[in-house]
This record gives C-alpha cells, sequence and structure tokens, in this order.
C-alpha cells in the first residue's frame, strides 16, 4: 500500500461531523499526514425549475459558501485543536462528485468519512453520499459509524 500523507476529511458541521474529523486526526497522527477538512455547498442547479426565489439562486451560493467558510475556520479549529496539520475547503456543487473532484485533485491518499446510518426509507430516499464514494472514490475510503 502506498504512503498515507494526506487525508481528505468530507464534514457538514454535525456533532457527527466532529466525531469523525477526531478520528481522521488519529489516524492521520499515526500516518504522520495532514488532513484537508471539506464542506460542499449542494449546488442549487438541480432546484431552479420548483421555485421562484426573492434573490437570484447564484448569490444564494455564493452567500452559503461564504458563510460556510466562517463556519469551516471555527469547526475545524475546535474540533482539531492543533492536533494535526490541516487545511480546509469549501466546495460548491453535487456533493460526490466534488469530493471525488477534489480528492484527484488534491492527490488524497486516502478519505475518511462517515456514515449517518440511515436505515430503511431514508437510505431509499437520500442514498448514502459514503456508500456513492466508496464506489466512485479516487483512492481508499475509511467509513466511520459515528453512533458507534
Amino acid at each position: 500500500m502506498k504512503e498515507i500523507k494526506k487525508i481528505l476529511v468530507p464534514v457538514d458541521f454535525s456533532e457527527n461531523s466532529q466525531k469523525v474529523l477526531r478520528m481522521a486526526a488519529d489516524v492521520a497522527g499515526r500516518f504522520k499526514a495532514e488532513l484537508i477538512v471539506v464542506f460542499v455547498v449542494q449546488s442549487f442547479d438541480d432546484y431552479s425549475g420548483f421555485f421562484v426565489p426573492h434573490i437570484p439562486i447564484i448569490q444564494l451560493e455564493e452567500e452559503m459558501v461564504k458563510s460556510a467558510e466562517e463556519k469551516m475556520k471555527s469547526f475545524a479549529a475546535e474540533t482539531l485543536n492543533g492536533s494535526v496539520p490541516h487545511s480546509t475547503a469549501v466546495l460548491s456543487g453535487d456533493v460526490v462528485e466534488e469530493i471525488n473532484r477534489f480528492a484527484g485533485e488534491e492527490k488524497a491518499d486516502m478519505i475518511v468519512m462517515g456514515t449517518h446510518g440511515y436505515k430503511g426509507l431514508d437510505k431509499i430516499l437520500f442514498g448514502s453520499v459514503a456508500e456513492k464514494i466508496v464506489k466512485t472514490a479516487p483512492c481508499p475510503v475509511l467509513t466511520i459509524n459515528p453512533y458507534r
């Protein structure tokens, strides 16, 4: 197996994401790897036909990205508390596509992400981002169930 120097960690700022990020920091510590913490603002392109917002969709997405960048700074700093070297990124688009594209672009050696543990109808409706990434990622993926 090739050396692990860069680990990509997708987060959604939830409590579960904090647990996953801390576990990813443990993994990074063992490999002396750096973390890249990523949040993806879901693109609204898919929904533009459903409603007529008061502000243009582009502007709404820009606001969300700006807000996510602020949140990311404090989220990563508080959660990691200087434990491992890290960088952050806020992306915009389809969550699965963006995570995979960015992992390839950054030459990530591994992705560490949480599974939300949807069951039954929820899983059918929402599908599993983690499952899709496991199947399509450009590198190995370590999934963590934050409920355990």
